[in-house]
């Protein structure tokens, strides 16, 4: 059992639930019939099994069925086995005939895909989260922890059984009345295997339990228990391939360096290790410890502030390997003397960060492990780096969106605001951008463009465009006027990107570059906003015009949906192409919706979410509404229209007269 102390298994038992609200029950009969069974085998070291014991045995596979059933919903498998263990392996319980310990181990094993890992937000005052919150279980057990793989958790407890107890409570020392529902005497299968059975607590029930309510195995002592398969190369070999299997399926894709180092904790704890450890590597200063694990999670927390102390300075020819450490001296958080192997982390020649990791009861780690622990590290560090390019490329796209849009909108007298902007990706700085800033003499532009594709591509053009657009404006030029200028700029670009990209494929000794590089083209809804009345309570006059765009609409107070503008060229394809513009007042009430087209040609199947003029009759219903709920109500619209995500940037402006 991961965490227990060393063992011979004299017992156990193991039964497979559903996940409905009769399991907790079921589970507490099994067990208890269990528990009642083994006290009138008659097995060595094992006598009467206390009440009390029992009593909180059953408490706990209660406890960890309930939450089981309630937080994943899954089927239960629970297991109850019966160890005995030296008389100096336990810190507290009686002992049993010559110096050995009875000891009942507990494991509760769900199969919910979703994996809970350290570090990730939870909630402290829920016993059933994935192993955290354990109040009651850290409470009676002994030691305790969880067991994650890729498609099940498992909670185990360990117990000691003392006989003390039960002398000083006067319980007399004949058998337990079998309770309802357990095994009849006689009813042990003797072809059981006999070296299959919860090996480590990382075997357990991983599918090869028997199709009965449950079984119960006699076990030969600890050192006769090996099988031929153990010692079969072979078989070790095909274990090690699916590890790294297992652990590469795992670690590929994750972008975040601190849930790469708890994936790597966890996997080798406890299937190659009682504990790990990874430190990360920081530019300019001492290593970060990023995540400590312990198969008795009891021990994380006092194991975590030792290793803070001690971070591993590995020598430089140790590069890549794994090398024997001493086993720390504090067995309050490390556990019992073993053996421990420190590796550095390298991908790309540079070194990234430091695994550490231990097993008590060796002498020294065996060179197999060794070996598949070097194969671990060096996918370990590859997912390590690839995360920490990955988050400095997310930093950069993050900093550059932030210099595209702008900081603050600007706030027009008598016009209320809202702004929805999504890029594609959530992080990547897009080709979509709005903007609403003063002009001068009482006017004030909203702007709201897309750039034809998306990306780094995309934002090359919007960071061009959104000065000039300022620019223009600011020097009094009109709506039609601003346009025919910008769409001469942007054909004046395009021309020296293709002639610069043409000289460097010349200079490169490549053929000539086909389509132009980064595309100039470009959707615009251009518009100016004059407020009527006093601070605008007549309304505003608008003045806009669209190139390329999806044509604004207006809904008036009645819920009626008016189109505003005409349809015009993109800019950047005809160099000297006119624009004209529409002049008209938008009264108090009525609202200006403006969205790109990454709201209208959003799909699902072969049906657009604007087609049958979807998005007027949605706007229908939103009549009276403000500026900021109309936008939300477009953008749930919009994410409920289809399953998949929208695949183009989006973006909504919504102007309303008050």
């Amino acid at each position: 059992m991961p965490g227990a102390a060393p063992a011979a298994r004299v017992a156990a038992a193991r039964t497979s639930l559903p996940g409905n609200p009769l399991a907790a029950s079921a589970a507490r009969r099994f067990a208890r019939a269990a528990l009642a069974d083994w006290s009138a085998l008659d097995l060595p070291a094992v006598g009467r099994i206390p009440d009390r014991v029992a009593d909180e045995v059953v408490l706990l596979v209660s406890e960890l069925v309930t939450n089981a059933v309630v937080h994943a919903g899954t089927a239960v498998e629970v297991s109850c086995a019966l160890d005995v263990v030296s008389g100096d392996s336990l810190s507290g319980g009686g002992l049993g005939g010559d110096g050995e310990v009875p000891s009942v181990v507990v494991e509760v094993t769900d199969h919910h895909p979703t994996r809970f890992l350290r570090g990730e937000p939870h909630d402290e005052d829920d016993p059933g989260c994935a192993g955290h919150g354990l109040r009651l279980v850290a409470e009676l057990a002994e030691c305790w922890g969880t067991a994650y793989r890729r498609a099940s958790k498992t909670v185990w407890f360990q117990l000691p059984v003392s006989f003390a107890e039960a002398a000083e409570s006067g319980e007399s020392g004949g058998p337990v009345e079998p309770a309802e529902g357990s095994l009849e005497e006689g009813s042990l299968k003797d072809d059981t295997p006999r070296n299959g059975a919860l090996k480590g607590g990382d075997d357990c029930l991983n599918g090869d339990s028997p199709g009965d309510a449950y079984a119960v195995e006699l076990l030969a002592p600890a050192p006769a228990r090996v099988g031929a398969r153990d010692a079969d190369e072979d078989w070790i070999r095909a274990g090690a391939l699916s590890f790294l299997a297992e652990a590469s399926e795992l670690l590929a894709g994750q972008f975040d360096e601190d849930l790469v180092t708890s994936l790597a904790a966890q996997l080798l704890v406890p299937r190659f290790a009682d504990w790990s450890a990874v430190w990360l590597d920081t530019e300019g200063g001492p290593p970060r410890l990023a995540m400590v694990w312990h198969a008795s999670e009891s021990r994380i927390e006092t194991l975590s502030q030792l290793l803070e102390k001690e971070p591993p300075e590995l020598p430089a020819t140790a590069r890549g390997r794994a090398v024997p450490w001493p086993w720390p001296s504090d067995p309050a958080a490390y556990g019992p003397g073993g053996a421990a192997l420190a590796c550095r982390l390298i991908a790309g020649g540079r070194a990234v960060g430091t695994l550490l990791l231990g097993r008590a009861g060796l002498m020294r780690v065996p060179d197999e492990v060794a070996d598949l622990v070097e194969d671990f590290a060096r996918r370990v560090a590859l997912a390590l780096a690839s995360a920490r390019q990955y988050t400095r490329q997310a930093t950069i796209s993050r900093v550059l969106q932030r210099g595209l849009l702008p900081s603050r909108l600007a706030k027009i007298p008598g016009v209320e605001s809202a702004v929805v902007y999504e890029p594609t990706g959530g992080t990547s700085a897009g080709g979509d951008f709005y903007d609403i800033f003063p002009a001068g003499d009482g006017r004030w532009v909203f702007v709201l463009g897309d750039v034809c594709g998306n990306g780094p591509e995309a934002a090359v053009v919007t960071g061009l465009v959104r000065p000039w657009l300022r620019l223009l404006a600011r020097e009094g030029y009109g709506v039609g006027a601003v346009l025919e200028r910008l769409n001469r700029m942007l054909g004046e670009e395009a021309v020296e990107a293709a002639v610069e990209g043409a000289a460097e494929a010349v200079a490169a000794g490549v053929g000539l570059p086909v389509g132009g590089g980064v595309s100039r083209f470009l959707s615009l809804l251009y518009g100016e906003l004059v407020p009527l009345g006093e601070d605008g309570d007549g309304g505003v006059r608008c003045t806009l015009a669209s190139a390329g765009h999806p044509l604004p609409l207006v809904v008036r107070p009645d819920g009626s949906v008016r189109t505003v503008a005409e349809p015009q060229i993109l800019l950047g394809v005809v160099e000297d192409a006119a624009y004209d513009c529409e002049t008209f007042e938008l009264a108090p009430g009525e609202t200006l919706v403006c969205v790109t087209d990454g709201v209208t040609e959003h799909r699902s199947g072969a049906r657009q979410f604007d087609d049958g003029n979807g998005l007027a009759s949605l706007l229908g219903d939103c009549a009276g509404l403000g500026a900021e709920d109309v936008a939300e109500r477009i953008r749930e619209a919009v994410h409920a229209f289809a399953v998949e995500p929208p695949d183009d940037d989006l973006a909504m402006l919504v102007l309303r007269a008050r």
